[in-house]
């Protein structure tokens, strides 16, 4: 087991709230609305050093000024979370600290019920979960995405005046093509390795001999001086728009079943194992690389899934700490 204890305190709609993980699979009942979601995403600030919904301002209880979380791991170890409003601090095992340090990350792997949706959803939504899964497994790829997205965010700004001379974005065009090329090679990596694993993972599920699939996609490179001049080529469109039009941020992923795009080809269920089969390597590759057995989040997702599939996803992590909440006892 790795959480023994959490506590809340004005932490979205919970005045006081404590939740005691005695088993190795906590299930926390509720209401839609009832605040279930937000112990889960306390547990992630705590554990991880952010929420995986909102920004402080927007978790604190409404008619109050500050949040704190209380988690205690059940080697005894303690971390304390406090917003005043202004500013988040951490303190472990009593030391105090601006930001969570790495070294006191856990890993988690969090399963939503809009993950449900990764075949269908936008590009963006597919990024955002390349890059919380990358981030735990790689730190360099974490402090690239951030310099990258800072110089991203000035060349943007850049774009937005009226008389904008092309010379004026040469340093941060430098700064998009090196942090772009290493987030390509990360990003390509990690899809490759997923793609050799899934069919495989996907059979134990679904119980047949479909094939499934996934593909990088992305109009980027790994070489800096092509990188560099997709950038400069593209200054006179991304002027018009006022955005960057070219780069890593536009990357996406396609998942395949039976050699034809999963979307509009794989029936609901068939699309919903394919999902499973990423979560079980998520969690395989997570304690692959890092020798540590994630936290398991499930987020209400049982009720998404049928009778087969949620004994299958339960067994698979039968020898992780599971915290899941549902509007049902399961």
């Amino acid at each position: 087991m790795i959480v023994k204890t959490v506590k809340l305190v004005n932490f979205r709609s919970h005045k006081v709230y404590q939740l005691d993980c005695r088993k190795a699979t906590s299930l926390i009942v509720g209401e839609n609305g009832s605040g279930k979601t937000s112990v889960l995403e306390a547990i992630y600030i705590a554990l991880r050093g952010k929420s995986f919904k909102a920004v402080d301002r927007e978790i604190v209880q409404r008619g109050q000024d500050f949040y704190r979380i209380e988690l205690e791991y059940s080697n005894s170890e303690k971390v304390k979370v406090v917003y005043d409003g202004v500013v988040k601090k951490y303190e472990v095992s009593g030391q105090k600290f601006k930001r969570l340090p790495k070294k006191h990350h856990y890993p988690i792997v969090l399963f939503e019920p809009d993950d449900l949706n990764l075949v269908t959803s936008g590009p963006s939504r597919r990024r955002t979960y390349l890059d919380r899964f990358l981030g735990q497994v790689l730190e360099s790829y974490h402090n690239s995405l951030l310099k990258y997205e800072k110089a991203l965010k000035q060349r943007n700004e850049l774009l937005k005046q009226d008389y904008l001379k092309r010379n004026e974005l040469f340093s941060w065009n430098i700064l998009l093509a090196q942090y772009g090329c290493e987030i390509y090679r990360m990003r390509k990596a990690l899809i490759l390795e997923i793609d050799k694993k899934i069919t495989k993972r996907y059979q134990m599920i679904a119980k047949n001999q479909d094939r499934a699939g996934i593909l990088y996609v992305s109009t980027a490179t790994d070489n800096e001086s092509e990188y560099l001049k997709n950038l400069e080529e593209s200054f006179e469109r991304d002027r018009m728009t006022k955005c960057t039009n070219f780069g890593v941020h536009r990357d996406d992923i396609e998942f395949i079943f039976n050699d034809v795009l999963a979307d509009g080809s794989a029936s609901r269920g068939e699309v919903r194992s394919m999902i499973i089969a990423l979560k079980f390597i998520e969690a395989a590759m997570i304690e692959e690389k890092l020798k540590k057995k994630p936290l398991i989040l499930l987020d209400d997702v049982f009720s998404e899934l049928d009778e087969e599939r949620q004994k299958c996803l339960v067994n698979n992590f039968k020898d992780n700490q599971i915290i899941m909440t549902s509007v049902r006892e399961i």
